[in-house]
């Protein structure tokens, strides 16, 4: 695992990213292909902490492997 520094894509060096959407009753959602999060305009850190870490320990890993 080398970090930042080693997100490519097929065009070369591929910017890791954090976008606006949705609405606050929706959770984060991150398109690994992309290196972006979609991250909906919470109202407060505490319902940003809450909505993320639901997510992530509701999560499975990719084809199943955590």
């Amino acid at each position: 695992m080398n970090g930042f520094k080693e997100l490519y894509g097929s065009n070369g060096p591929q910017l890791f990213t954090i976008e606006r959407w949705g609405t606050p009753e929706n959770y984060p959602r991150a398109h690994t292909c992309f290196n972006r999060i979609d991250l909906p305009p919470y109202k407060s850190y505490q319902q940003l902490r809450d909505k993320l870490v639901k997510a992530i320990e509701g999560s499975q890993g990719f084809a199943g492997v955590d």
